[in-house]
């Protein structure tokens, strides 16, 4: 009997982060169910020939519908922003669920679920941001979140409304190791910064440009280099976001060779921007200020090896939209100090399209390269694979269909966020997502969106062999038996 299928993929060039082929792509009450030459007529048919059908983007770093510590509102929902990210070749994000010093974990984390469940049209997760590690959270709130599938929480070591101290972050890891989930850190020296900021103020240096001289290289890889040797004790895995400098890539690539298990993940800004584009005239620079901000030419140089040599396992957006106005960027006034800017830049439509043009297409990473970075890893990271982040029969049927060749220019007006301009305004990319598929739904095409606000699913994470602690192997990395493996002995 011949099957019929729901969908059919057709002509295309089939990319996972394995291999490539050349075939059809039948699909199934919403999974892949066939790839092969000559499948039969589907109930809808879509030509790719000429193209290449990659798995969805899964962007695991975005910020939807959120507060910064300033306490200023993100300009994107979990609508806007999952169109946006569909429109640039996404078929999953997972965002955060930040709890503020004093708010309970367990309600931040069911409001932003709600939220999420009503608005997102691509399916969704969401990492919970911990800054209050009560005695509630500790016991009953979080491990609650991870047995119900949320595997990865994020900390912070800077902001005074986000960080947690040592013994916090000691703590929040012990957790992690025994419910076997991720965790994933924000690295800067929340002291260094502060110093740096103090005196640069006092000399009087306000412009936006002064920020990225606040948030030192030096912060960044001081925070990191700590962070390793307490996962290093507490003998648990951990993931590095938006590692943007030559020096805290250096600690995590020593930390790799001895055998830990420390994750990078880095942004398409940090090889795109630099510090020159926070000099930019009057307040234009605030459009650039995120943390860590972006570095120099030789910093980008040093994230592409990363990407190259397997320090870097992963590209998100940290998509953090805040408007360029009274709302957003400029709202302690049209020329307020860089330490009243809101942190963060858009990104989740763009991320893809770059990475590709400047990866790919440039010659820096090959297609498998590109999959993997932006799909695959971040769904095996993240406990979604095999459902997610490739292209095998048995996965929801999550496809973008690029048109490899196509150049875009930039702009805001063609953007479906609402953070209302983009830090790559004006620059030429090659390559485009045309067609984006989530679960056999085709959600663009032609240019336009084809389903419902609320239509994306929530995604159930499993744990996933990058959150099992090393075990006895701790123990021989370090002659001296140190304190944390007697403690777990």
């Amino acid at each position: 009997m011949v099957q019929e299928f729901d969908l059919v993929v057709r002509g295309g060039t089939v990319v996972t982060a394995a291999q490539t082929m050349k075939c059809d792509v039948g699909v199934k009450d919403g999974q892949v169910a066939a790839l092969a030459a000559g499948l039969p007529a589907g109930k809808r048919e879509i030509d790719a020939s000429g193209r290449l059908v990659l798995p969805g983007g899964i962007d695991a770093h975005c910020h939807l519908e959120q507060k910064s510590s300033l306490g200023i509102a993100t300009a994107d929902d979990y609508y806007s922003g999952t169109v946006s990210a569909a429109f640039g070749g996404n078929t999953t994000v997972i965002s955060f669920a930040a709890q503020h010093k004093g708010q309970p974990l367990a309600e931040v984390a069911e409001a932003y679920e709600a939220s999420a469940s009503e608005k997102a049209i691509i399916d969704f997760s969401y990492h919970p941001i911990v800054s209050d590690p009560t005695p509630e959270v500790l016991a009953k709130d979080l491990p609650d979140l991870i047995r119900k599938g949320i595997t990865s929480f994020k900390i912070y070591t800077t902001y005074d409304l986000l960080k947690v101290d040592d013994y916090q972050t000691l703590e929040l890891m012990e957790l992690a190791r025994r419910e076997g989930a991720l965790v994933m850190v924000h690295a800067e020296n929340h002291d260094v910064i502060r110093w740096l900021t103090e005196r640069l103020l006092e000399r009087g240096h306000v412009a936006p440009r002064y920020h990225g001289i606040a948030h030192a290289r030096m912060a960044e890889s001081e925070a990191t280099s700590r962070v390793i040797n307490l996962s290093e004790l507490a003998d648990v895995p951990v993931l590095f976001v938006h590692v943007s400098c030559e020096q805290a890539l250096a600690a995590i690539r020593s930390s790799q060779t001895r055998g830990l298990k420390v994750y990078a993940e880095t942004c398409p800004q940090y090889v795109m921007l630099t510090l020159e584009d926070l000099d930019k005239e009057g307040m234009e620079g605030a459009k650039f200020c995120c943390s860590p901000p972006p570095r120099d030419k030789e910093s980008q140089q040093a994230i592409w090896t990363g990407l190259r040599n397997g320090t870097i396992q992963i590209v998100s957006s940290d998509h953090a939209p805040y408007r360029f106005d009274e709302t957003g960027k400029l709202r302690a006034g049209p020329n307020a100090p860089f330490k009243k800017i809101a942190n963060g830049l858009p990104g989740l439509e763009t991320r893809l399209p770059i990475m590709f043009s400047e990866g790919v297409v440039a010659g820096r990473l090959d297609l498998q390269e590109f999959v993997a970075l932006t799909s695959t890893t971040p769904a095996r990271i993240y406990g979604l694979f095999p459902r997610k982040g490739t292209i095998a029969i048995g996965a929801d049927a999550d496809l973008a269909i690029w048109e490899p060749e196509k150049k875009v220019t930039l702009t805001a007006e063609m953007m479906h966020d609402n953070v209302g301009y983009t830090p790559y305004e004006g620059r030429t990319v090659t390559g485009w997502p045309t067609t984006v598929i989530n679960r056999g739904r085709v959600v663009v095409d032609g240019g336009d969106l084809h389903v419902e606000r609320g239509s994306g699913q929530f995604l159930r994470r499993e744990s996933s062999s990058y959150t099992k602690p090393l075990g006895v192997s701790v123990r021989e990395m370090d002659p001296a038996r140190n304190f944390g493996a007697d403690l777990r002995s």
